[in-house]
C-alpha cells in the first residue's frame, strides 16, 4: 500500500517510489545509507525509511526542502493537532500586508488570504518539524482543482505547477470563476489525519536545505558510507522550479510574483553549463560514495537521445568523481507526459524524454 506521505504535495518533475524501491531491493540492504542530492518531494527520503535504510538528501528549492524534510522528520499526530489549535485560537490578520494586484483577490477568498497570511507569518517551518509538517501539508493544498475537492485553498488551479499571474487571472476571468471560501485550519486537520493514518516509518533520515553541490560538506560526518546514490536531477530546459512553484515559494516566504533563475541549481538550457554544473555535483557527493556505491539517475531533457545523455552523463561523472565506474545495465527510456498541465498550458512542454542509468563504482 502507497504511505500517504508520498502524496503530501505534488508537483511536476517527480519520479514515483516503485522508481527508487527498484533501486533499493536490488542494491542496497536494511541500514544502509542512501543519498539524493536532488531530493525534491522527498520521495527518495520516504521510501528509503520505508524500507529500513538510512537517508540524507539536499535541495536548494525552498518548497522541496519543507517537503521532503516533512517527510524526514515526521512529527505526532498530537502535537501537529496542537499546534493547529493554537494556530487558529491565535489567527490574527490585523498588520499582515496583503499582496497588491487581481491575482490573490481572484485566487484566494479574502478570510481564506488572511488565515494564509498568519500562517506565512507565523511558522518556523525552516527550524520547527512541527510547523514545517504543516507548512508541507498546507503546500500541497494551496491550489488545486477546487472545483473537485474541497480541501483545496485556491481558485481553479493544477496541483502540480502555480500558473502565471496573468494567465491565471485571465483564464479565470473568462469563465466566471470566483475563489470559494476555505476555512484553512479544518481543511489541514483533516489532510494531517489523512497524512498520518498509517505510522510514519523511524531511522535517520536527513534533508538540508542547500546546493546539491555541498551535499559533501553538509554531511561530512557521512564519509564513504553512501551505499546509493538515487537521484533526479533538473532536466535540460524541461521545467523552472523557481518559476513553476512561485505560489508554494511565496507561501514559504518567497516573493509574491514568479522569479527566473533563483540559483544555478535550477532550470538550465544551455547543454555545456548544464552538464559542467552536474559534473560539479557529483564531485560534491565523492567523499561520501562508499567503494563500490551504485549511482541509480534519472535524467531527461528536451532534444536529446539516449546515446547523447549517456556519453555526456557518462563523462561528467568521469569529471566530477575522478574514480573508476561501469554502465550496468543497458539505460532504459520513457516519454514524459502530464495531462493535467497541458490541460491548463497545451503544448506547454514540447516533446520531453527521461532515460534511467544505473552505475557502479570500483
Amino acid at each position: 500500500m502507497r504511505h500517504p506521505l508520498h502524496s503530501m504535495c505534488p508537483y511536476f518533475a517527480m519520479f514515483p517510489e516503485e522508481y527508487v524501491a527498484r533501486q533499493l531491493l536490488a542494491f542496497t540492504r536494511p541500514g544502509d545509507l542512501v543519498l539524493d542530492p536532488f531530493c525534491g518531494r522527498g520521495t527518495t527520503i520516504l521510501e528509503s525509511a520505508l524500507h529500513s535504510r538510512r537517508a540524507i538528501g539536499t535541495d536548494v528549492n525552498l518548497v522541496a526542502a519543507c517537503v521532503s524534510g516533512a517527510k524526514a522528520e515526521v512529527p505526532s499526530l498530537a502535537e501537529v493537532l496542537q499546534r493547529l489549535d493554537y494556530l487558529e485560537v491565535n489567527c490574527v490578520a490585523d498588520g499582515l500586508l496583503v499582496p497588491e494586484g487581481e491575482f490573490f483577490q481572484y485566487c484566494f477568498h479574502t478570510n481564506t488570504l488572511e488565515e494564509l497570511l498568519f500562517l506565512r507569518a507565523e511558522l518556523r517551518w525552516r527550524e520547527d518539524p512541527v510547523d514545517r509538517f504543516i507548512a508541507a501539508v498546507a503546500l500541497g493544498a494551496l491550489h488545486g482543482e477546487a472545483h473537485r475537492s474541497p480541501n483545496y485553498l485556491s481558485n481553479r488551479m493544477p496541483r502540480t505547477i502555480s500558473t502565471k499571474p496573468e494567465y491565471s487571472v485571465r483564464w479565470w476571468k473568462e469563465r466566471n470563476l470566483l475563489p470559494e471560501r476555505r476555512t484553512v485550519f479544518p481543511i489541514l486537520r483533516t489532510l494531517s489525519r489523512s497524512r498520518l493514518s498509517v505510522p510514519a516509518p523511524s531511522g535517520l533520515a536527513k534533508v538540508a536545505l542547500q546546493d546539491a553541490r555541498n551535499c559533501g560538506e553538509v554531511f561530512a560526518e557521512h564519509q564513504g558510507e553512501v551505499r546509493l546514490m538515487v537521484t533526479s536531477p533538473p532536466y535540460l530546459d524541461t521545467t523552472d522550479y523557481s518559476e513553476d512553484q512561485w505560489l508554494r515559494i511565496w507561501f514559504l516566504g518567497g516573493p509574491e510574483r514568479p522569479t527566473r533563475k533563483m540559483s544555478l541549481d535550477d532550470r538550465h538550457t544551455n547543454k555545456e553549463n548544464y552538464w559542467d554544473f552536474l559534473a560539479e555535483v557529483w564531485k560534491g557527493t565523492a567523499n561520501l560514495l562508499g567503494e563500490e556505491a551504485t549511482i541509480a539517475i534519472r535524467i531527461g531533457g528536451k532534444g536529446l537521445d539516449v546515446e547523447e545523455i549517456s556519453s555526456d552523463l557518462s563523462q561528467s561523472l568521469a569529471k566530477g568523481l575522478s574514480r573508476d565506474f561501469r554502465l550496468l545495465d543497458a539505460p532504459k527510456t520513457t516519454e514524459i507526459k502530464n495531462g493535467q498541465l497541458n490541460s491548463f498550458r497545451p503544448g506547454a512542454l514540447g516533446k520531453s524524454h527521461e532515460h534511467d542509468f544505473v552505475f557502479r563504482l570500483h
